[in-house]
């Protein structure tokens, strides 16, 4: 392991990214401990507040952002790299307050942050495995620029297919990209919208309740294991987040 962990991450330059990586999922698990003992009104475990206002930690996630990467532009290292990790992590947990403008957190909305929070580590955890976005390392004729083009031309094509995780997993691995951009488009998507028939929107909703449906439910439920249920009703009004 230690060998291991000498070439490939040390060795690579990698190290700051690992850092990084690792502050990103320690950061968001020990959030989503701390609010679920909130919410539940567990032993001293409050919001922090200022008077009647509540401070979300996507405020301390800023500050933290700032710090590291600041700091990281000044002499990057392994402690920038995983502050600016722990930051990310606060963001990212609260991106659905940002994204939507009021609190969501334990509403069905709120899922959107755990979403986020998955796609960080996933991505970040390809590029630890050395894999380059939008390259194909298979040895051909055509030009590098070429291939970046195609790529980005499937990657497109492929995310207004709704197929998100295809689409960004395929940016590291182009042939995902082919089959995503190739096979039908989930309903509601913007490719469905504009350009399928009442034909295909039936087999697309089919495919969708057979096939894509059971999928989203072990998502969801590994997801709430995770950072808890999102089960409040959604609503524009009130103070929920915890």
């Amino acid at each position: 392991m230690g060998n291991w962990f000498a070439q490939s991450i040390v060795g690579t330059g990698r190290l700051p990214l690992f850092c990084f990586f690792v502050a990103l999922i320690v950061t968001f698990v020990a959030t989503r401990i701390n609010v679920r003992l909130i919410r539940a009104k567990i032993g001293w475990f409050r919001n922090v507040s200022v008077g009647e206002m509540h401070i979300h930690h996507v405020v301390f996630g800023v500050v933290l952002m700032l710090v590291g990467g600041v700091a990281g532009l000044m002499a990057g290292s392994a402690w920038t790299a995983a502050i600016f990790g722990v930051g990310s992590a606060l963001v990212l947990d609260e991106f659905a307050l940002i994204l939507h403008l009021h609190d969501v957190y334990w509403e069905e909305e709120g899922r959107t942050s755990v979403d986020a929070v998955f796609v960080a580590v996933a991505v970040t955890g390809l590029l630890l495995m050395g894999l380059k976005p939008l390259s194909w390392d298979f040895s051909t004729p055509i030009s590098p620029t070429a291939i970046i083009v195609a790529n980005l031309a499937l990657a497109i094509i492929t995310l207004l297919k709704g197929k998100i995780w295809t689409g960004l997993v395929g940016l590291f691995v182009p042939f995902l990209l082919v089959i995503g951009a190739v096979r039908l488009a989930r309903p509601g998507s913007p490719w469905a919208h504009w350009f399928f028939a009442s034909r295909k929107v039936a087999k697309a909703l089919r495919r969708e309740e057979r096939w894509r449906r059971p999928v989203i439910r072990v998502k969801i439920a590994f997801q709430e294991f995770v950072s808890g249920r999102h089960d409040l009703p959604s609503t524009r009004r009130g103070r929920r987040h915890t």
